[in-house]
């Protein structure tokens, strides 16, 4: 932006417009959306010349464009930093509008979640234009498009179908969502075009865009075999290059397998491929020279797609595959159906037409006045009415929002999330137990304890940020196999104590270490989208799984259980993995009732280690399993616990280890273990989340501000400089070792904030109050 004041452009609600911006891929990048971006931008600014259009441009991994002038700024997709200064930049610039293109594949991160890091912070309102509505979401693309629709003020989809899983699935309003088609460009004459290409003569069918295999075309190529000998004068154009990340990826053996195809059906003569990304011009002269558009994609869920809308704005005659949004564009005698996958449909449906003069005409007549309203002057007016009503809604929200947070919440500034030390203290084998200030000790090796930990860790932050660099990839196979080679198959148990000369130093570990390594491969099991780790992680979460059905420790229960919670959230509660699950929540419900008194509702005689872990795993469980006596009492006790380690001056105080904490007895007052405030920062989140009592919230922040200075000793436990974490407290010091279990003990608190304080951001956007300034980043 180039500093000028342009005309604000007086908009139909009263708000005026003088700025848009648009986000997305732009040409002369080679995809659907960065054509779609180029035209819809375009086309709002000769509808409104007095708008400045600016665009925000995405490149993929490692490409650079040369733009237009409308494009201002450009984020690599995968650099967080860039995503938040484009953020900055459109603050600065005195933007109206923000006009999201989303597709999950051209943002970074697991399911494009970068582009939440510039969401966040954009302070005004944005109008998310929905390129693709998944029906079946994976839980990380779920937790994207909620955030995504919770952030922004509008919600723009290409088809009805589109707005009805966006109801149905992910619960957005009807007011928020509004649909508008797919914009089409007019075209010239039709033999005029044929002229042009040289097509006179010939009966042509047409398919363009870039060429993957979910585009299904060898299957009109087997068609062509038959169609060609009712319609001897056929020819199938197939107009588009290889989908540049598919050749990335696999080169271009689809379009050679498609071209030996075509030469071995003998049809030389009747197939031409134009392998390459054609200009506008080019694309309105084919498709003006079609007679016939051909869709056979193979994708039953697909929500939109352009050709199909060019084709259909355009006029021709269209026989499709059937996929969600070929139904509805092509009912009413718009168009063919025939099912996917169906060579012998396709030449029936194309064959008919193309010998149908009379029903063709009929059918290019009604596609005809139904595209009247896809033009783009057309859609581009349905847009601009759109950001204004986005710009109305936003600005009347601002006006009367308070002060305050809805939930009382208040935003905050949180420490980057470095995994800094974890790497330092990460060799070939996995990561080590202890460390002389921030210095690995080699002479103490390694436990299955501490890696369990880092492997749920890096688990969790896969799911988090999105998808994960390399390092953080690198760290989580490491930790998973030390996991593996823990694992002892003929006892069914793991091995917890490994010499730094990789040596096994046990038969078989503590039952609380077996525990820790189950909920450490159920996380896996149920959040990493890698099939090798998620296959790894749950063939062995079932191995190790019966072996828990004989311990007697509570925590091993409470650890297992915290596991098991997590594999049964995509697998399902019923076979044995639910069974075991359940008989372990009684458990340790039996447990409470027999131990727990009014004064003293715990589930043994001594408050010991690990103590909100066991509140958190019968949580979960009375969660998942519908049983309110095992929450109330989940709750009760959490209640209890939170008051004992709370000091008379409000601080977080955990059971000491130096004596703990025995019934009728006097409470330990350190050694105070940063495990321990880990523990009590997860089930306080959890009682938040069960309740929605913003106590419970109050209480973790408490809990975790222990790690920041807000302790007995007014001394930070978290070191910023090494990225490490103190091992605790003693009664008149720090203990200055940064060892595995505090750093991970921290990381996992921080994590478990950051993802609660996106949930808050959600909600917030939600009840139309202003977003949260979380500041935060994670340094791999």
């Amino acid at each position: 932006m180039n500093g000028e004041s342009p005309t604000r452009v007086q908009t139909r609600t009263g708000h005026p417009l003088r700025r848009v911006a648009f986000v997305g891929n732009h040409t002369p990048r080679q995809c659907g959306i960065a054509t779609f971006t180029a035209d819809l931008s375009g086309a709002i600014q000769r509808l409104s010349p007095a708008l400045d259009c600016t665009v925000v441009a995405m490149n993929d991994l490692g490409k650079h464009y040369l733009y237009p002038e409308q494009v201002r700024y450009q984020i690599p997709e995968e650099s967080l930093t860039a995503y938040r200064r484009a953020a900055d930049f459109l603050n600065v610039s005195s933007v109206d509008v923000v006009s999201l293109q989303h597709e999950y594949g051209i943002f970074g991160g697991k399911s494009g979640a970068h582009v939440l890091a510039l969401m966040r912070q954009l302070r005004m309102p944005t109008v998310t234009t929905l390129h693709t509505v998944v029906a079946a979401p994976s839980p990380s693309q779920r937790a994207v498009m909620d955030e995504v629709c919770a952030l922004s003020e509008r919600v723009v989809v290409m088809s009805e179908g589109g707005a009805e899983l966006l109801r149905r699935v992910y619960e957005i309003p009807e007011a928020k969502i509004q649909a508008i088609p797919h914009g089409v460009p007019s075209l010239p004459e039709r033999d005029e075009s044929k002229a042009s290409l040289g097509l006179d003569g010939k009966q042509v069918l047409l398919t363009f865009g870039l060429l993957s295999p979910d585009k299904g075309i060898e299957y009109v190529i087997d068609a062509l075999a038959s169609i060609k000998e009712r319609c001897p004068d056929v020819i199938y154009i197939v107009l588009g290059a290889t989908h540049p990340h598919v050749k990335e990826q696999h080169g271009e053996g689809y379009r050679l397998m498609l071209e030996a195809r075509s030469h071995a059906l003998g049809l030389d003569g009747y197939v031409r491929f134009h392998d390459r990304f054609v200009s506008h011009a080019e694309l309105v002269q084919f498709l003006a020279a079609a007679d016939v558009y051909v869709t056979p994609y193979l994708n039953p869920q697909q929500i939109t797609s352009g050709t199909l809308a060019y084709a259909i704005g355009a006029g021709k005659a269209v026989v499709s595959s059937l996929y969600r949004y070929a139904e509805e564009i092509l009912a009413e005698g718009r168009g063919r159906l025939v099912p996917a996958r169906s060579a012998e449909a396709l030449a029936a449906e194309i064959s008919n037409l193309l010998q149908d003069d009379q029903g063709k005409r009929s059918m290019e007549s009604r596609a005809l006045e139904f595209g009247q309203g896809m033009r783009w002057p057309v859609v581009a007016g349905s847009y601009v009415e759109c950001f204004e009503r986005a710009v109305e809604s936003h600005s009347q929200r601002s006006l009367a929002v308070a002060p305050s947070n809805a939930t009382g919440i208040k935003p905050r500034v949180l420490p980057e999330l470095t995994l800094a030390h974890l790497r330092s203290m990460t060799d070939d084998t996995g990561l080590l137990q202890h460390a002389v200030h921030a210095i690995p000790r080699y002479e103490d090796g390694y436990c299955l304890d501490d890696n369990a930990r880092a492997l749920v860790l890096m688990a969790t932050l896969e799911e988090a940020r999105g998808e994960p660099p390399q390092r953080v990839r690198s760290l989580s196979t490491r930790y998973l196999a030390f996991v593996r080679h823990a694992f002892v198959p003929l006892s069914g148990r793991f091995r917890n104590f490994m010499s730094y000369g990789r040596q096994w130093t046990e038969r078989h570990g503590s039952e609380d270490s077996h525990g820790r390594a189950l909920w450490a491969l159920g996380v896996v099991a149920a959040r990493t989208e890698d099939s090798g780790r998620k296959v790894v992680a749950t063939e062995l979460f079932e191995s190790a799984l019966p072996a828990v059905a004989s311990f007697t420790s509570p925590r091993a229960w409470a650890y297992s259980l915290l596991g098991i919670a997590e594999y049964i959230s995509v697998r399902g509660q019923d076979g044995r993995v639910g069974r075991l699950g359940r008989d372990l929540a009684g458990r340790l419900l039996a447990l409470f009732s027999e131990c727990a008194r009014d004064d003293w509702p715990w589930f043994e005689d001594r408050l010991t280690y690990g103590n909100a872990r066991l509140l958190q795993a019968l949580m979960l469980s009375g969660r998942w399993m519908g049983h309110a006596e095992m929450l109330a009492a989940g709750l009760r006790s959490l209640d209890w616990l939170a008051t004992v380690q709370t000091t008379p001056g409000g601080l977080f105080a955990p059971v000491g280890s130096c004596g703990f904490f025995s019934r009728g007895g006097t409470k330990a007052d350190f050694d105070q273990q940063p495990v321990e405030a880990c523990g009590a920062v997860a089930a306080y989140l959890l009682g938040y989340r069960v309740t929605g009592d913003v106590h419970w919230h109050e209480r973790a922040t408490q809990a975790f501000n222990w790690f920041l200075g807000q302790n007995q000793l007014n001394e930070w436990v978290y070191d910023p400089a090494t990225g490490g974490c103190r091992d605790g407290l003693h009664p008149e010091r720090s203990n200055e070792n940064q060892g595995a279990e505090s750093t991970l003990s921290f990381l996992m608190a921080l994590l478990d904030v950051l993802q609660n304080d996106r949930v808050e951001n959600s909600r917030a956007s939600r009840l139309s109050m202003p977003r949260a300034a979380v500041a935060s980043r994670v340094i791999s």
